[in-house]
């Protein structure tokens, strides 16, 4: 039953010491390897497996101390319990069965495969012939098979001790309304922070160092949102170019945490960074992978679930098991409508969220997440699992709501509870911008919470995940700087990466020393800045922006660990520091009126009763827009009227926010801009202009005409005698009363 390797006398007698520790029988829960304060259980799900061996490895990894036979099946899970095991025990398994590609099965026990319950991995995977479970050079390729060991170039798992003290720091729970997300990756904010120490960089210490959250806090930010930190793989095609999955949507092992994001080999670095967030009042909103992994299709390697039990992990074609449905586009797809896996997945989240204490997720291809044999269905099993569940019901999740696969676009579809990154927004509000001709209308809908994506079953605005840039794509600076990708970098001859980005360079592609260019460009990312930060709905901004960082064109870095995406800190230039401030000065607009975050959508409706409407849509004459100018395709500027005496909430009575007007001009020369008179006001007191965002706006009388300057937006807010205005007022002085921090550059 035993196997012992070993190369000096010193290991010998590690391993005589575990063989005579006595494995017994266990418990079939929980799943992967827990420790009890006594030792160590196992359990080891596979429906198709006919033995299971447990191998411990020395404290690197290296070395094979022994093989130890799990000697108890229950319920589909093998497991063991080993009184000898402590935590920092190396480990990984083996496991026999058919190997029947035609049906589905993969087992190889030649190839060690990782626990997918595994807290924390050791090493790195080292690339080679002896990690693939067929004979890469066979004629038969995946249909041979291959008896080599794979253990040397396997990453293998540790046995952790999951105690930590947390300290008085509690989970902010933003509320879903007030919720501004920053998309962020790990290595990419500290590599290059000056305030970061050099060996604390590219980890989860670095951005621990309070300096980080301090920053976020002094932007206005309330959310993090960290790109994928479960451990991945580094493709191989990608390491034989020179080049690295810095992304990281590569996933193996959805319990632990990437390894090159620990500076040193404990598992808690991860737990204190989001104590020190927790302790600034920002959430952790993590990037999680779980429609596919890194093993690929019948011609990737055996790493975990492949060798595990491929036929239950895997969505295979019903006719030809030998192969995989590929919804994703990366070989293979996690197959949900399995209970075990569903089961693993849903404990990953629990784990995240209650161990870990992160505040939220956002599901990387998440219609595959809810997609059953037969198709998409908001009632499938992850997403009944997931409202039912009171934890998982009670955390932040949000859907990327698309995959490649048939019926994959779902923006709108998800059911109540959950967020959805709305690529309308992103799309609409970026080719209004540029000028294209007929967008106001859709413009219209998109700045108003995107109701009719979004308005039904009682969902909310904040449903809509509103970004007009995310790390996959053109960057702000970029999408005004650039009219084509430039991907050379990538190796792929320019190939990889969207063509379609609504993009415009404003007269020169790249870097130019025109001063009109440059001025254009800089007026246009706070037009767009503007636009997602004021508008209902959930404002998402992606790390850097604030600040114009450029990735020199590249759209689709996913592959760059390197200075085109790691955050310049020492070379914000003046135009960087404006731009910043200006964000600020934005987000503190937001959170000093309320009726630009209403949790309630924006319907046009006039209620007779009030003798009010919550929004007007206002030509440049002042007057509100008539269906001619709406359908007009040279129509690009026009003003959107927030009636602050609107109900707040279904009792009806009046509201008491600040009413508000905001002009949006598209158009490439001067607008004349009538202000509208509105009952119960007395002039319009001017808030931000995004062609002075420095300057100081006076007060207008009604009637007034504004000059819209070319390609600017507007925003004012109404005077009156009442309570609004004193809001109003207290807005104006919140505005210049930012919480004061370290700001690198």
């Amino acid at each position: 039953m035993d196997q012992t390797v070993h190369s000096d006398d010193a290991l010998t007698r590690a391993a005589s010491s575990l063989r005579r520790s006595r494995i017994s029988e266990g418990k079939p829960f929980p799943l992967g390897a827990t420790w009890d304060g006594l030792g160590v259980n196992f359990a080891l799900f596979s429906a198709h497996a006919t033995k299971v061996e447990l191998c411990l490895f020395d404290d690197s990894g290296e070395t094979e101390l022994e093989r130890i036979e799990l000697p108890e099946y229950t319920d589909e899970v093998w497991h063991g319990y080993l009184p000898a095991a402590r935590p920092g025990t190396v480990y990984g398994y083996r496991v026999h069965g058919p190997y029947e590609p035609d049906a589905g099965h993969r087992f190889n026990p030649n190839k060690l495969v990782l626990d997918p319950y595994a807290k924390q991995l050791v090493g790195r995977l080292r690339w080679g012939p002896e990690l693939f479970g067929y004979q890469l050079d066979h004629v038969d390729k995946d249909l041979s098979y291959d008896e080599r060991d794979s253990a040397p170039l396997m990453q293998k798992c540790r046995v952790i001790d999951p105690a930590f003290t947390w300290g008085a720091a509690r989970k902010p729970e933003v509320p879903w309304e007030r919720t501004i997300v920053y998309e962020m990756h790990v290595k990419g904010f500290t590599q290059l922070h000056p305030l970061v120490p050099d060996a604390d960089r590219g980890t989860f210490s670095g951005l621990a160092h309070s300096e980080v959250p301090a920053y976020l806090r002094s932007l206005g930010i309330t959310s993090a949102e960290l790109l994928p930190i479960h451990a991945f793989v580094d493709d191989s095609y990608l390491v034989e170019k020179g080049l690295r999955n810095y992304w990281g949507y590569n996933s193996l092992a959805f319990f632990a945490p990437e390894p090159r994001y620990l500076k040193t080999p404990l598992a808690n670095e991860f737990k204190a960074m989001v104590n020190q967030f927790h302790a600034h009042g920002i959430e952790i909103i993590l990037d999680v992978v779980y429609n596919h992994t890194a093993e690929g299709n019948e011609l990737g390697p055996t790493l975990s679930f492949k060798g595990i039990d491929n036929a239950s992990y895997y969505r295979l074609l019903p006719d030809q098991r030998r192969y995989y449905i590929n919804d994703t586009g990366t070989g293979n797809t996690v197959n949900l409508s399995h209970p075990r896996v569903l089961q693993l997945v849903a404990d990953s989240l629990r784990y995240w969220a209650t161990e870990m204490r992160v505040d939220g997720f956002r599901f990387d291809l998440a219609t595959i997440l809810a997609r059953e044999p037969y198709g998409f269905d908001e009632g499938g099993g992850f997403l009944d699992a997931c409202r039912q569940d009171p934890v998982l019901s009670s955390v932040k999740l949000i859907a990327e709501p698309w995959d490649i696969g048939p019926g994959g676009y779902q923006v709108g579809q998800f059911p109540p509870g959950w967020a959805e990154w709305n690529d309308k927004f992103r799309d609409t509000v970026r080719a209004f911008w540029k000028g294209d001709e007929g967008s106001i209308a859709d413009f219209a809908k998109r700045v108003s919470g995107s109701g009719d994506l979004f308005n039904k079953r009682g969902r909310r605005p904040w449903a809509s995940v509103n970004f007009v840039t995310a790390h996959d794509g053109f960057n702000l600076n970029d999408l005004v700087s650039y009219n084509d990708k430039h991907n050379e970098a990538n190796g792929e001859d320019n190939r990889d990466g969207h063509s379609n980005n609504h993009s415009w360079n404003c007269g020169a592609e790249g870097p130019t020393d025109d001063p009109d260019i440059t001025a254009l460009r800089e007026r246009q990312k706070r037009n767009l800045l503007a636009t997602m930060l004021l508008s209902h709905g959930t404002p998402m901004l992606l790390a850097g922006d604030e600040f114009g960082h450029t990735q020199h064109g590249n759209n689709n870095a996913y592959a760059q660990d390197n200075e085109t995406t790691w955050l310049a800190w020492m070379g914000i230039t003046a135009n960087g520091r404006s731009l910043r401030e200006f964000t600020r000065k934005l987000i503190a607009t937001r959170k000093a009126f309320p009726i630009l975050y209403r949790s309630r959508f924006l319907v046009g409706s006039h209620n007779e009763e009030l003798d009010v409407k919550d929004v007007t849509w206002l030509a440049p004459s002042g007057e509100e827009m008539t269906t001619e100018q709406w359908q007009d395709g040279n129509a690009k500027c026009f003003a959107l009227l927030l009636d602050g005496r609107a109900q707040e909430t279904g009792i009806k009575r009046r509201g008491s926010d600040a009413t508000m007007l905001l002009i949006y001009n598209a158009h490439h020369d001067v607008v004349n801009f009538t202000l509208p008179a509105v009952a119960e006001g007395r002039s319009w007191l001017g808030l931000i202009d995004t062609n002075q965002p420095e300057g100081q706006m006076p007060a207008f009388e009604f009637g007034h005409v504004y000059a819209m300057t070319g390609r600017s937006l507007v925003v004012f807010g109404l005077a009156t005698e009442s309570i609004a205005t004193r809001r109003l007022r207290q807005g104006l002085g919140a505005l210049l009363d930012v919480a004061e921090a370290p700001l690198p550059g």
